[in-house]
């Protein structure tokens, strides 16, 4: 049995591209929810993230995304699934890996963003657990002063 041979994503994403991706702006359709749970369940999971001990070997940053394009965005999703990123909203991710991972997504975004023309855009943003820990959620009924247990105390 011949083995196949397994390719990049951003090949994977070229082969995609001339396999036939319309040149216009297509009409943007409801985006799967893979990968979303409840806020309660996603603030728990980031609140994982920040209390943890961090190892100086790995990075810990955000992948925002804004991609018209639905069979790109798609794939962007379940790639950055794959690669451990723990999804915070639709195009928000959050993950905490080595740096050769980080550097890994960095490049393939890079890439798969310069294979086909588009007005879409892709932000890598590393970030501390110090600013981390200072995010707040907005719009949601949950408070996350409890949940980061820093609710002041006055003392008489």
């Amino acid at each position: 049995m011949r083995q196949k041979k397994e390719i990049s994503f951003a090949e994977r994403m070229r082969k995609l591209y001339r396999s036939g991706l319309p040149r216009k702006k297509p009409e943007r359709e409801e985006e799967p929810e893979e990968g979303i749970v409840s806020i309660e369940q996603r603030v728990e999971q980031i609140m994982g993230i920040v209390n943890r001990k961090h190892d100086k070997l790995n990075m810990l940053f955000f992948v925002m995304y804004d991609i018209e394009n639905n069979r790109v965005r798609n794939q962007i999703v379940k790639y950055l699934l794959r690669k451990g990123c723990l999804r915070i909203q639709k195009s928000i991710f959050l993950a905490d890996t080595e740096h050769a991972v980080y550097a890994q997504i960095k490049d393939d975004l890079a890439a798969v963003q310069a294979c086909y023309e588009n007005d879409d855009s892709i932000i890598v943003c590393p970030i501390s657990t110090d600013y981390l820990q200072a995010m707040r959620i907005i719009g949601k009924s949950i408070d996350m002063d409890i949940l980061l247990k820093n609710k002041n105390t006055l003392f008489f």
